[in-house]
């Protein structure tokens, strides 16, 4: 099955990280022997994906230099940069369309997703759907909980009010068509959980559950947990008794 391209938000201000990411983009913090986005992409290159768009903002020309053109991870990487201001999630998505294809995946910059893409996209592919969320039931344990999830659906997404019926979380893969995005602000400054929540409301959001835990790098536990996790990869162990 040939996937389709695959979007990257890197440009956050990683504010949570403020100490580390002065000076250094977060996709390009070391871990396990390397920067963050390496991990990344050698696990989407592993997984058949063989175009990837990385949005830049915050430090992006340096991860530019890191990652080139990258042939060196197997995959044709390009480029989508915020500009003189952050466009925020959506924002930079939106700016991004002309460059992916009617179907994209998403990935959060700071996420690393024992997940199965080509069952993902399997399963979107075969909807007339213009979005999906993957969920992982996380019971508050790794993050506070902010989808009620149903059978295929998501039925309520919100991440400043959560409720006791929220028991799943929006585990950072998503896919989208293109026209999720038409109705961005002109401003063209949008967050993400906005366009998912329009896409709940008109009933046009999946969900797909992962079974494994995410790993994230946007918060010092985090990141903690993520080098622990990717040394543990890197030396062989069985890393997956905490999932």
């Amino acid at each position: 099955m040939n996937l389709p391209p695959l979007a990257i938000l890197a440009g956050g201000l990683a504010t949570r990280l403020q100490a580390e990411t002065e000076r250094t983009p977060k996709s390009l913090l070391q871990v396990a022997g390397k920067p963050f986005i390496d991990h990344q992409l050698e696990q989407l290159a592993g997984q058949g994906v063989e175009r990837v768009l990385v949005c830049t903002g915050h430090l992006g020309e340096a991860i530019e230099r890191h990652v080139g053109d990258g042939r060196a991870f197997g995959l044709s990487v390009e480029y989508s940069r915020d500009g003189e201001r952050l466009l925020g999630t959506a924002g930079a998505l939106h700016k991004a369309l002309p460059r992916l294809d009617d179907i994209f995946f998403v990935l959060y910059g700071d996420s690393y997703l024992d997940v199965n893409l080509a069952e993902v996209y399997g399963f979107f592919r075969s909807t007339g759907k213009l979005g999906l969320m993957t969920v992982h039931e996380n019971q508050n344990r790794w993050d506070r909980s902010n989808v009620v999830y149903r059978v295929g659906h998501i039925i309520r997404y919100d991440k400043q009010n959560p409720d006791p019926e929220m028991t799943y979380i929006d585990y950072g893969l998503s896919l989208f068509r293109r026209e999720a995005f038409a109705d961005t602000p002109e401003s063209g400054v949008e967050d993400l959980s906005e366009v998912f929540r329009r896409l709940v409301a008109r009933g046009e959001l999946l969900g797909y559950p992962a079974a494994r835990r995410f790993y994230e790098i946007g918060s010092p536990q985090g990141l903690a947990e993520t080098r622990a996790y990717l040394e543990g990869l890197r030396e062989g162990g069985d890393t997956h008794g905490n999932g």
